[in-house]
């Protein structure tokens, strides 16, 4: 799916494809809110919740690897060899 058909589509539907073939990269906190990173085919998403809440407030997707900026630090290649 093109990030532009993702983007398309109603929150619920983001956060299924992002559960059946997203892979999760890395998980941090920022002020008040939880946010984990999945890659997604050629693009990543950001979900965000308030801390210690279930319900998704909203999805960041993006292309650019400089949005990966804040996540550097927490992934570790070492679980991939």
């Amino acid at each position: 799916m093109t990030i532009a058909a993702f983007k398309n589509l109603h929150q619920r539907q983001q956060a299924e494809h992002l559960a059946q073939h997203g892979h999760a990269l890395a998980e941090r906190t920022e002020d008040s809110f939880e946010l984990h990173l999945f890659a997604v085919e050629t693009y990543y998403a950001e979900v965000w919740r308030s801390r210690g809440d279930e319900a998704i407030l909203f999805i960041h997707v993006f292309e650019r690897a400089s949005g990966l900026t804040d996540y550097l630090p927490l992934i570790s290649i070492s679980n991939y060899q």
